[in-house]
């Protein structure tokens, strides 16, 4: 039995199919209000399963009706959770600081879970939301007509495909006003310039064997959910998709991709694309480095998106 694929510290592949992986620090949901939130775990599918971590900030009255942001995190698709500290942490101050129900999605995972699975459920959580016999009773606030997706990475990505699926099936009793994908996972075989550049051979390695471990079997990089211009969206979907803001790390190779999927949705003729960028951070800084200054003005101007819209 071979290693086939490795991110050293937090997972391992073998020939014969097994998995392991490394569980860093996590944090476990707590009812009780810590750092102006409060959060809890449910069930979104226990056939599969999927599941996720509510957050509610505390610093509302009790009538009034909240935002609602569906999260996504990281990890190549193969790693990740909701409970990591990174992701906690960043979710709730989230909640706080946008005065929003946040609702973080613990989806199955690659390899053994190969995509377009973890699209599926993360839409599954969804149609959970708008399921008002779901009787979850931190949702009796919930503003479904204000809802925002949002990821970093290959949430990012989640992003997209969610609400392409959400906009071309004109899902009922919700409506999905923004997307705010972090630092979104990209990919096709042509290289970018920034991937083929001195220094980058590590983190292409590196990706390579994420999207190798993702994709369906027999598929390379120009697959649809990697190769976002593959894939077959008709104008009508295009003209009624939400208003999007892509967020960017300056030290981040993937960038690049981030800014070319941008000016993707804009030629396709999306209303509303903006790029912002975070000068001299890297990826997912917002995971490793929660209470940061530039963690902080990324919650900041994620709020003033929310708002606005």
């Amino acid at each position: 039995m071979s290693l086939v694929g490795e991110a050293p510290g937090y997972i391992q592949v073998f020939s014969d199919g097994s998995v392991k992986r490394f569980t860093p620090e996590v944090v476990l949901a707590s009812t009780e209000s810590s750092n102006g939130y409060k959060s809890k775990d449910v069930i979104i599918d226990s056939s599969k399963p999927i599941t996720a971590r509510l957050f509610l900030p505390d610093s509302q009255e009790s009538t009034s009706r909240l935002p609602v942001l569906v999260y996504f995190h990281g990890g190549g698709f193969c790693l990740g959770s909701t409970t990591w500290v990174g992701f906690h942490h960043f979710l709730g101050d989230l909640s706080v600081a946008s005065q929003s129900i946040v609702l973080s999605v613990d989806y199955r995972l690659a390899p053994e879970n190969r995509l377009p699975t973890a699209y599926d459920d993360c839409y599954s959580a969804i149609e959970w939301l708008r399921n008002l016999k779901n009787n979850e009773t931190w949702l009796k606030q919930a503003d479904l007509s204000r809802v925002f997706l949002s990821g970093d990475s290959a949430g990012g990505n989640i992003v997209h495909q969610v609400a392409v699926r959400a906009t071309r099936n004109k899902i009922s009793n919700i409506k999905i006003r923004g997307l705010m994908p972090l630092h979104p996972y990209f990919g096709s075989e042509k290289r970018t310039q920034k991937e083929m550049a001195d220094g980058s051979e590590k983190d292409v390695a590196m990706n390579d064997m994420f999207w190798q471990l993702s994709i369906p079997k027999g598929s390379n990089r120009d697959y649809f959910g990697c190769n976002f211009e593959m894939q077959e969206v008709s104008a009508d979907v295009w003209r009624e998709f939400p208003a999007v803001a892509v967020h960017v790390a300056g030290a981040d190779f993937l960038s690049e991709r981030g800014v070319m999927y941008g000016k993707f949705l804009a030629i396709k003729g999306v209303k509303e694309v903006s790029v912002v960028e975070a000068p001299g951070e890297p990826h997912i800084f917002h995971v490793f480095h929660p209470e940061s200054d530039a963690t902080r003005l990324l919650q900041q101007q994620m709020s003033e998106f929310m708002k606005n819209h």
